[in-house]
């Protein structure tokens, strides 16, 4: 397993915007920079993976909207991964999934944390 050397993780959604919209932007600057960038959505966040979900999201300047965002962060190489068992409990299915996400267990979150170089934790 190759570990990122920033990972953020993120627990809202539109709940609160603020922090959805710093989890972007930082994975996209640090993409951009060429740095392994992951965001990992756990909690209520799994619902951003969802089609159309980020669309909705926009706290105004001098930050972009997350839908804008998150494409940024996906074509500057950064990697979007959702927790399975949030998945399940909030209701979110796989079928309704953006396809840059990818779907990983607990003991996936559990060795990306242990092994960034670096993270970033909205919760």
């Amino acid at each position: 397993m190759e570990f990122a050397d920033l990972l953020i993780t993120l627990a809202h959604h539109d709940n609160n915007p603020n922090n959805v919209t710093i989890a972007f932007t930082m994975g996209w600057k640090a993409a951009e920079k060429g740095h392994k960038a992951e965001v990992l959505l756990l909690s209520d966040a799994v619902h951003l993976a969802s089609k159309g979900f980020a669309e909705k999201i926009d706290i105004g300047d001098p930050f972009l909207p997350v839908q804008e965002l998150l494409e940024k962060f996906i074509a500057a190489g950064g990697t979007l991964k959702v927790c399975s068992a949030c998945m399940i409990h909030n209701g979110v299915k796989e079928e309704n999934l953006i396809e840059a996400a990818q779907i990983v267990s607990a003991d996936y979150v559990v060795d990306a944390l242990m092994g960034a170089k670096k993270s970033l934790q909205l919760n």
